[in-house]
């Protein structure tokens, strides 16, 4: 039986994590809720440690679901930063749930550093969790669809962010780039790439309706403030400022901040482009509905002097359809 610490309803704000998540023996630094019907509820204590006994009664009674609450977020976050490697190695937790946990967790670091993106500290967690995941997605292709299968495509500046990263990544490796250092560069520059966004009011980036010219001018800035935030904190490869400040480049010189030609094009910026652009239009915004992939595709090689036409190839025939490409 479950063993309740307290029925009263709580009515702030929580958010889900994976049973999976979570370290046998270990004191938590935030508690543990269930739902009990409609309501959530106290299960467990942050002061009381998490057994192997209190796992066992969860699966029992078929919970694989927590709930956390929101002003706790920073010290799950930090929890699973400090265990996420370890959770990856375990061979007990299905490959999908790893899944899962890397790309919330992701979303949450990512939340964080938009909230304080000079912030030196969340740079450097930014570096770990993409370790974490490009060791992930090396173990094989399953690694992506997995990650592919939990993505979140209602957006968000911060699932559009995870999602680009692991699109790049999953690209990246297909087209045979397994040098785990251009990886882990290529991989923070893609989840990083919107960071300048922090300096648009939300009433532009969630506007429905048409943008005046001033605010597209600040949309249009948004890759250089990018690059000017993380180049204060001076803590990433140099390598990885290029698609930041560049993923809004076009082979063309159609694209902007600098209206660069393909050979001034990075090549991680040519990949993060593809991702950014792919996952804009598979995802549901408040001004638009979400496109299904082949459509997205299609649209992708409507204009396709904007893009690199061979990652554009390659990148087709990991997301699966092959009809576009002869």
């Amino acid at each position: 039986m479950l063993s309740i610490q307290k029925t009263e309803t709580l009515t702030g704000e929580f958010f889900t994590i994976y049973l999976e998540s979570l370290r046998i023996d270990i004191v938590l630094d935030f508690d543990l809720y269930i739902k009990t019907g409609r309501d959530i509820v106290l299960y467990r204590a942050c002061s009381l440690p998490f057994t192997e006994a209190t796992r066992s009664a969860l699966l029992e009674n078929n919970v694989d679901r927590l709930y956390v609450p929101t002003y706790e977020q920073h010290a799950y976050q930090g929890y699973i930063e400090a265990n996420i490697d370890e959770v990856l190695d375990d061979a007990a937790i299905s490959e999908t749930v790893k899944a899962g946990i890397v790309y919330d967790s992701s979303t949450l670091l990512v939340k964080d550093i938009f909230n304080n993106p000079a912030l030196g500290d969340n740079i450097k967690r930014s570096q770990a969790m993409v370790e974490s995941t490009v060791s992930f997605v090396l173990k094989g292709q399953n690694a992506f669809h997995n990650l592919l299968d939990v993505m979140s495509f209602n957006y968000s500046t911060y699932t559009h962010s995870v999602n680009v990263c692991t699109f790049s990544l999953a690209l990246a490796q297909f087209t045979g780039i397994n040098d785990t250092e251009a990886l882990n560069q290529l991989g923070t520059g893609a989840l990083l790439h919107d960071v300048g966004k922090t300096k648009i009011p939300e009433s532009v980036l969630m506007k429905r309706g048409s943008l005046t010219e001033s605010e597209m001018e600040q949309i249009r800035m948004h890759p250089q403030w990018g690059f000017e935030i993380i180049k204060r904190t001076d803590l990433i490869s140099k390598a990885s400022y290029y698609p930041v400040i560049q993923h809004h480049e076009r082979e063309d010189r159609s694209g902007y901040p600098d209206g660069l030609s393909a050979s001034g094009i990075h090549p991680y910026s040519k990949i993060v482009a593809i991702a950014d652009v792919f996952d804009a239009i598979t995802t549901e915004r408040v001004y638009r509905r979400a496109v299904d992939t082949f459509p997205a595709l299609m649209t992708m090689y409507a204009e396709r002097s904007t893009f690199d036409q061979q990652l554009l190839e390659q990148f087709t025939k990991l997301m699966g359809p092959t009809n576009l490409t002869g």
